[in-house]
């Protein structure tokens, strides 16, 4: 077997994600490391104390062992005696025990409050019950975290999103199940899954004049206005649902209530927001002002959206439109897809070619500027262009 540094990218990976779980004063007195191919605790908590653990040196070693690790740091601190040696004794986790999986199923539901029953339906369910179907087998069941993600996971395509999603779920169900014991510790999902990522697909931002011709070949008023809003306020589609005057310190304002998940563990989401209106141009460069906000005021009925995501719904009718399939197709011969999120990328390219900071862009297009570089890193000003454009004006041309 090769030798397994201490200095391996695994090891420290799996030392930091031990250290995380940790408290901040405790953090540094806990140590890990290698004594003849297993696993040494040392804890120096004033007195330095050590123990080997029954598991392998080993990158999947490691990770099997964490979630015990845990349940002797919170022993250990839960104690009288603070004995490392008792702590260890403690702590064990029966690998033979019957599993109601239908139960933890139910259990960890209440540990993922934020998540509405529209996503815990759709984001976690279905990989949960892949899992329990797959340890509910006589013969051939995963035999530990790492086998139960990838069979599990085996229905969804590689580097599809849905894949990145389910395999998420799984693995936050995993890790609260094994630290609590609920699951054997073998169980604790890999730090890394070999996955295939897919190029992000580059979104096409409508032009002002294709914004128009969307809308003026509309026959439906209240489709007018829901294109009309989407390109002036750059909203995401499933916004037009949360549109809401509210009064302001200078008066009415429009703003967007729509607080969209962050992802992460932590079900953070994103802040209303304020919207700022970036007006569409005609062919003669005169802004057009479609009195939106007073429209809202007033309380103009938008199109139907149906239950399901906005976005399906704009692009079922979207779809039906000659001009947009034209539209499309165009984008598809410069690589770009064009998608009802367009009108919003028309809103980002806009406030860039308009100079704004890119900071002030993020806040009116409701993200934050690390999430807007992601997606739109493309539209900031090509200082390498700039640079040659300004040197050929000082070119006497022949």
């Amino acid at each position: 077997m090769p030798k397994l540094a201490e200095t391996d990218t695994w090891v420290k990976e799996r030392r930091e994600l031990l250290r995380e779980q940790m408290l901040e004063k405790h953090k540094w007195k806990w140590s890990v490391g290698n004594h003849n191919g297993s696993i040494r605790l040392q804890v120096n908590d004033g007195k330095k104390q050590t123990k080997i653990l029954p598991f392998e040196w080993s990158k999947k070693g490691f990770g099997a062992a964490i979630p015990e690790i845990m349940q002797i740091y919170k022993r250990f601190y839960e104690g009288n005696t603070r004995k490392l040696t008792k702590a260890c004794e403690e702590v064990t986790v029966s690998s033979d025990r019957k599993i109601e999986f239908s139960d933890l199923i139910k259990e960890f539901r209440n540990f993922v409050p934020n998540a509405s029953d529209q996503t815990w339906n759709k984001s976690y369910l279905p990989v949960l019950y892949k899992a329990k179907e797959l340890l509910d087998r006589k013969k051939h069941k995963p035999v530990d975290g790492e086998d139960l993600m990838m069979k599990a996971l085996e229905q969804w395509e590689q580097g599809t999103r849905q894949r990145q999603i389910q395999r998420r779920s799984l693995n936050k169900f995993l890790n609260w199940a094994v630290v609590r014991t609920k699951l054997p510790a073998a169980f604790a999902p890999p730090a890394i899954v070999p996955e295939v990522r897919k190029p992000k697909k580059i979104g096409y931002a409508f032009r002002d004049s294709e914004v128009l011709a969307l809308i003026e070949g509309e026959t439906d008023e209240q489709w007018k206005f829901a294109f009309q809003l989407m390109a002036v306020y750059g909203l995401r589609p499933e916004e037009l649902r949360w549109l809401r005057i509210i009064d302001g310190v200078e008066g009415k304002e429009l703003h967007s209530i729509y607080q969209k998940s962050m992802g992460g563990l932590r079900g953070d989401k994103t802040k209303p927001r304020k919207l700022q209106p970036l007006l569409v141009k005609d062919i003669d460069g005169n802004y057009i002002d479609w009195k939106l906000q007073e429209r809202i005021e007033i309380g103009e009925e938008l199109p139907p959206l149906g239950k399901s995501a906005a976005s399906m719904a704009i692009l079922t009718h979207l779809r039906r439109r000659k001009l947009y399939q034209q539209i499309k197709e165009e984008a598809l011969m410069i690589g770009q897809e064009c998608v009802p999120y367009s009108f919003r990328h028309r809103y980002a390219k806009e406030s860039h070619a308009s100079g704004f900071h890119v900071s002030n862009i993020a806040e009116a297009m409701g993200h934050t500027p690390e999430v807007h570089w992601q997606n739109y890193a493309r539209f900031k000003p090509d200082a390498t262009t700039e640079m040659y454009r300004n040197r050929n004006k000082q070119i006497s041309l022949v």
